[in-house]
């Protein structure tokens, strides 16, 4: 991870990923970095969660991002984790997600847009797992660096769920339908070397380097041209994206219809009980 504290000779908008965030953006920073203007982390930080996404931290994150783009001087914004993890996800630990479902659904897709929306250059350093919708988040960003021993995950299907967060737009933008299914349905895990390889992400370095790969890439961002890169990006969403708000809305849908049904408590249960699931809904289909 890149330290929070750093100062760096450009300016970038720091938002790191870390769990509880406050409604006063305590743990979501966004500043712009000057050699005398630096950006720190409120309260330390708590790794053992691998910075479970909450619908708090995803609005402030993506109020940040917004914030940040209405900031003459902010070039580039830096979206990371904060710990070993980039993000492991929603955070169902709760005794009722499904409860959470609707916020979180509705934070991630806020922060997405955001993401999309902001004419500024995202880049995502992967420092760690990218867990579902933490996987998705990452992959709205317009460049993306893992570090090697990184990887992705969509685990949706394991506890009866779908991707959302415009994840079923972004992922096969990406890499391709087959690709994308293989990781939707299937769960495949990707390692930083195979999503370098399929085009997941843009770059890859190694743990050693990461920091400093982290670095250059900012630099490079923020010494380039700020009218060019936001033309070039909402070409980019018209060209690549048209339907992610389809996908988001879709999204939403599909999930509040899954969260409802018995094959999301028997994903729950297992998970809980660590133990393979047992699904049983079928015919249950509706748009």
């Amino acid at each position: 991870m890149v330290a929070v504290g750093d100062a760096r000779p450009y300016n970038t908008a720091l938002i790191v990923l870390e769990p509880e965030v406050a409604a006063a953006f305590a743990r979501t920073c966004c500043t712009r970095l000057l050699p005398a203007r630096t950006c720190t982390s409120q309260r330390p930080d708590r790794p053992d969660t691998l910075n479970a996404l909450t619908p708090e931290m995803m609005n402030a994150a993506a109020e940040q991002v917004r914030k940040a783009g209405t900031d003459p001087g902010v070039r580039v914004i830096l979206l990371t984790g904060a710990g070993r993890a980039f993000s492991a996800g929603a955070d169902i630990s709760g005794p009722a997600p499904n409860a959470v479902g609707v916020a979180m659904m509705d934070a991630i897709s806020g922060l997405v847009r955001a993401i999309r929306e902001v004419p500024l250059p995202v880049l995502a350093a992967v420092n760690g797992p990218a867990v579902g919708g933490g996987a998705g988040i990452a992959l709205a960003c317009d460049l993306v660096l893992d570090r090697e021993s990184a990887y992705f995950l969509l685990p949706f299907a394991g506890i009866g769920l779908m991707p959302d967060g415009g994840a079923t737009a972004l992922l096969p933008a990406t890499v391709g339908r087959m690709r994308a299914a293989r990781m939707a349905l299937l769960g495949e895990r990707v390692t930083a070397a195979e999503a370098l390889d399929r085009g997941l992400i843009s770059h890859v370095a190694a743990d050693a380097e990461f920091d400093a790969a982290v670095e250059s890439l900012l630099a490079r961002l923020a010494a380039g041209p700020t009218v060019a890169f936001a033309r070039t990006k909402a070409a980019f969403n018209e060209a690549a994206l048209p339907a992610l708000e389809e996908a988001l809305a879709s999204g939403r849908r599909g999930q509040l219809e899954l969260l409802a049904a018995a094959d999301f408590a028997e994903g729950i249960r297992a998970f809980r009980a660590h133990r393979p699931p047992h699904f049983t809904d079928v015919g249950s289909w509706t748009e």
